[in-house]
């Protein structure tokens, strides 16, 4: 049974025992009278038909209350495989619309918001959350989005339930929630966030002191989660990373965008998998390694956004106290888990520890040769206003689409 202590800047859910779904979901179908859901599906093409996506299809397949449900295709590069898509997804009772990214007519959207000098960045995750929320507003059918991922091996319809319930409720004042589960088999996961993500946070306090934004970060009990439920009107004015750096970019969004007292995070479950990546710790490009970089990186220019001064001295502190916070909190998780009996690499989370202290040097020299970096993907507030007639456009070549 979860604890009830609150962490600090935002408001936290907890899952006190088992939960009564019955109750939960018979109250959702009288919020979404008047809050309608959607439900926003990232999936790439090598995801249909996998064990964890076969999960994720049988349970939505007994939800009621949503209103629509919006799968991003990425990777489709052919007809065939995009009707391989169509096909599996039919399955839903819910008939869900389909994005193919990859068409010859998203190709020509996306060239129109080229000419219009509007940033869509490049192929990945963001984009494909991205257009999608596009399709929502000009569907104009949901008030609030849900969305999570499609390689969730333990899911469960409890976990969209609690991830929805706080936003839709219409007394709890909410516009945004971020969902949480404990990441663990027999051994414990989370590595980014364990490892790297929240001692790098924790460093930066014990430097800088307790700036708002990193009290903000550090609240969040899994802030790589992909599990998020927000406002229709905090989907016109967010920004969206393209990178491995989506989550924590879409936390600090929501931060310059709506009140704390507005932001929650709820506990989805006892127990999340998913597919794990490899730590690659000697390829910067692939892997925990690649994500620790650029994760590493979306910190550091979303503190530079919010003022704080960031130069090469304070990098040089930074690595060293971040090496001494990781080994305290490492020696923290291996009581942890063998108190309950877990197995605990000890080598292997040594080798993780090292392998993030590289990525976040790198990410600090690619902050200090670049600091503004990639640009964030254009809000559709500005869309919208660059091109007045883009959302009625996306809406018809989606249609066109699944009429494949």
């Amino acid at each position: 049974m979860s604890d009830f202590f609150q962490t600090g800047a935002i408001a936290t859910l907890h899952r006190l025992g088992p939960t009564n779904l019955p109750r939960l979901e018979q109250e959702l179908r009288e919020f979404a009278k008047e809050t309608p859901i959607a439900l926003v599906l990232p999936c790439h093409v090598n995801e249909i038909g996998t064990r964890a996506l076969k999960g994720i299809i049988r349970e939505l397949a007994r939800i009621s209350y949503l209103k629509q449900i919006i799968v991003g295709i990425d990777g489709a590069r052919g007809v065939r495989q995009w009707r391989k898509a169509l096909h599996f997804f039919r399955s839903l009772p819910q008939k869900p619309t389909l994005l193919w990214n990859e068409s010859p007519r998203m190709a020509a959207l996306f060239q129109q918001l080229e000419e219009a000098d509007i940033s869509y960045g490049p192929p990945g995750k963001g984009r494909n959350v991205w257009v999608c929320f596009g399709y929502v507003l000009a569907s104009e059918q949901a008030r609030m989005v849900a969305v999570h991922d499609c390689d969730i091996l333990t899911y469960n319809r409890e976990m969209l339930a609690r991830l929805c319930y706080p936003v839709a409720h219409p007394s709890l004042g909410l516009d945004f929630c971020k969902g949480y589960t404990a990441r663990y088999t027999t051994r414990l996961n989370g590595r980014v966030m364990r490892l790297m993500f929240t001692p790098l946070i924790r460093s930066l306090e014990s430097i800088l002191g307790a700036h708002p934004l990193l009290v903000y970060l550090d609240t969040f009990r899994y802030p790589l989660s992909g599990e998020i439920c927000l406002d229709i009107d905090l989907i016109r004015r967010v920004r969206v990373p393209s990178d491995w750096g989506l989550e924590v970019g879409m936390l600090a969004e929501v931060f310059r965008n709506s009140a704390a007292r507005a932001i929650c995070q709820s506990e989805l479950g006892d127990c999340y998998d998913h597919k794990h990546q490899d730590l690659s710790p000697r390829d910067p490009e692939r892997g925990l390694n690649k994500m620790a970089v650029d994760v590493a990186k979306t910190i550091f220019r979303v503190m530079a956004a919010e003022g704080i001064r960031l130069d090469a001295g304070l990098f040089d502190t930074l690595l060293s106290a971040y090496v001494r916070k990781a080994e305290d909190t490492l020696r923290h998780y291996n009581a942890d888990a063998l108190i309950n009996g877990m197995t605990f690499g000890r080598h292997e989370e040594e080798m993780a520890v090292t392998t993030f202290a590289s990525s976040i040097r790198a990410a600090a020299k690619a902050f200090l040769a670049d600091p503004l970096g990639a640009p964030l993907i254009s809000n559709w507030n500005r869309v919208e206003s660059a091109l007045p007639t883009f959302l009625d456009e996306l809406r018809d070549v989606v249609r066109r689409d699944n009429s494949e």
